[in-house]
């Protein structure tokens, strides 16, 4: 694929980043290069497909179309492709949030910026992506003029796995790529990858449940109760904090282990407001720079397997 000229630039990708999620604008600058640059791209690619997902102002059958054809074109792009869906998508967006319109209109700047990217990273870009579009179009085609209800703890599990365990599966290959000292953990980190990803969305699941069924999204199903499912992303955050205790031993470089550690840190503490104060309960600001003061504070005296576990307990 060809460059799209003055264009996907790293400061108007993190514009991008900062626009369509508060939890990636913090983590994903904790990353060093070329790493940073490639879960960029990567998460950006990913929210288009959350985007697609989530449309209101799309039917079904439309959001089916655009996540079948996005995974199609990611393995075979183009920029003429690239700037064609940018406007298709400027001249009837898929929902009214600014920043993710943002996105969609400046789609060739991410493409831009992943023709610059490692072939290798990009394979597993690719790979990943399309597969998670091709999962939630699957779920999507279950709509009932436009509600879909997911219907018991392994319907939850799939769907779960499909918008977030293999994003986990995915960050997992790309830390591998630019960490030799990682290689001898590798099956450690592919075991826990997929947990990692379904606490992380577990937590805004039973965070925002309550807005989700207001747009006709039912993910927690009746039976297990919501006990069970608290208690299932704890273990699962739980299998995340093993990863990131796996990263420190093994000496990977601060940059992945702070990206690793801060979501599991902010997941923890929202699951307890939510556990406590009901749907909708989010942590303050100020509680967010108080746990990213404390996660620097462990990773400069290699406490960050220290610090996640007095979190969990």
């Amino acid at each position: 694929m060809k460059p799209v000229p003055n264009a996907g630039t790293p400061s108007e990708l993190d514009r991008l980043l900062q626009g369509c999620s508060r939890t990636f604008a913090l983590t994903i600058p904790l990353l060093n290069e070329p790493t940073r640059g490639q879960v960029t791209v990567a998460y950006l690619l990913f929210r288009v497909a959350d985007i697609f997902e989530d449309a209101t102002r799309w039917p079904s059958s439309v959001k089916i179309a655009q996540l079948r054809e996005l995974a199609s074109f990611l393995e075979d792009p183009s920029p003429r492709a690239a700037r064609v869906f940018a406007a298709r998508w400027s001249t009837d967006p898929p929902l009214d949030q600014p920043g993710y319109r943002a996105l969609l209109a400046e789609f060739p700047a991410v493409m831009n910026a992943a023709h610059a990217l490692d072939r290798e990273a990009w394979r597993h870009i690719v790979s990943h992506t399309a597969r998670t579009c091709r999962a939630m179009s699957s779920f999507v085609e279950r709509e009932r003029e436009g509600n879909l209800r997911l219907a018991d703890l392994e319907d939850l599990r799939k769907y779960c796995y499909a918008v977030a365990g293999i994003v986990g599966e995915m960050l997992t290959e790309l830390f591998l790529l630019g960490s030799e000292p990682l290689h001898p953990i590798a099956d450690r980190l592919r075991r826990d990858a997929v947990a990692f990803g379904e606490g992380l969305q577990l937590v805004n699941i039973l965070k925002d449940c309550a807005t989700d069924a207001g747009e006709g999204r039912t993910y927690l199903p009746q039976v297990p109760g919501r006990p069970e499912i608290f208690a299932m992303a704890r273990r699962d955050l739980n299998a995340a904090s093993d990863y990131c205790s796996a990263l420190e031993h093994a000496g990977c470089e601060r940059g992945i282990l702070a990206f690793t550690a801060l979501p599991i840190l902010l997941a923890r503490a929202t699951l307890d407001r939510v556990e406590a104060s009901g749907p909708g309960a989010k942590i303050t600001r100020v509680e967010v720079a108080s746990l990213m003061s404390r996660l620097q504070e462990s990773l400069s005296i290699g406490a960050v397997s220290t610090l996640l576990q007095s979190s969990g307990s």
